[in-house]
């Protein structure tokens, strides 16, 4: 199954469950905010946070058991596209995670995962404008595959570690590299906002295929910059949470970024530093794929 969320009309950003091939022109979204969706879930509120935290699974079953009336479906094509979660609790990045990009920078691939925490704030959806701000330098993107977390995860063991994943989506972890060195760690580098589109929906994972067989991809202006698989990874995406659910608890609605494979800016030569009035476009294999505008900040 597939979940979006879309800004309606008046503003108001609602979940959907998307129905039929998104790249195939006739995609529908059933929209979750329709009298008939909130009464089949028991009046739970039209937010993807709520519907995570009820089990996605339990929302698309009682989805499919409902014969909605035409009116609550909408063309994809006639929708503009949010974050799938538009607000998730924290996010877990993994840095340093691809053997690839390892290789490409010389380096030694750490002994256990290098984790740091970025804000559910830093999100924006399909679209919408990666803002640089001023004197913030050296911003690179990065691909990623994003795991989010359907139930409580504490000191769970890699093999249990999967079933609290609720859904997959696809990450751009964009980075200020001259803050990131210039602190010796992560928090402002990762931490600036507009700094993780997240999209274009969240897939389960009964319908992703295999985390860690996923081909993903990352063009900039339409040049190839990344491409690579997440069977790259260093440690997989069990070992990730099974790492980090012993550090803190994982809940409902948090993100793990699972690290991103060769090609960041700063590799290229010359390095390929995000600029105003470029675009960003990422995609992995089964998830889908997104673009973001390149914006300086007001002023």
């Amino acid at each position: 199954m597939r979940f979006v969320s879309f800004h309606r009309e008046d503003g108001v950003i609602v979940p959907g469950w998307l129905q039929g091939d998104p790249d195939g022109g006739q995609a529908r979204v059933l929209d979750g905010a329709h009298p008939a969706c909130v009464a089949v879930l028991d009046g739970l509120r039209p937010d993807m946070l709520a519907w995570v935290e009820r089990g996605l699974a339990e929302v698309g079953q009682r989805l499919q058991s409902l014969a909605p009336p035409p009116e609550a479906w909408r063309p994809l094509a006639g929708l503009r596209l949010a974050a799938p979660l538009p607000r998730p609790g924290k996010i877990v990045g993994a840095a340093f995670n691809y053997t690839d990009a390892l290789a490409e920078r010389n380096m030694t691939p750490p002994g256990e995962p290098a984790v740091f925490v970025k804000s559910g704030r830093t999100v924006i959806g399909p679209g919408e404008a990666i803002v640089l701000a001023p004197g913030v330098e050296q911003v690179t993107y990065e691909a990623e595959l994003a795991a989010v977390i359907g139930k409580p995860a504490l000191r769970v063991s890699r093999e249990d570690a999967l079933s609290h994943v609720c859904a997959y989506a696809v990450f751009n972890d964009v980075s200020a590299t001259a803050l990131v060195k210039a602190d010796g760690g992560f928090v402002r580098g990762k931490n600036q906002p507009t700094s993780g589109p997240l999209g274009p929906w969240l897939t389960t994972p009964d319908a992703a295929g295999d985390p860690m067989a996923l081909d993903i991809g990352l063009d900039v202006d339409g040049d190839v910059l990344q491409r690579s698989s997440t069977s790259r990874m260093l440690f997989g995406l069990a070992e990730l949470i099974a790492h980090i659910s012993a550090r803190m608890p994982l809940d409902p609605g948090d993100v793990i970024a699972t690290g991103t494979p060769a090609g960041v800016a700063g590799a290229h030569t010359p390095p390929r530093w995000l600029a105003p009035g470029t675009t960003v476009t990422l995609r992995i294999a089964g998830l889908g794929g997104f673009s973001n505008p390149v914006i300086a900040a007001a002023g």
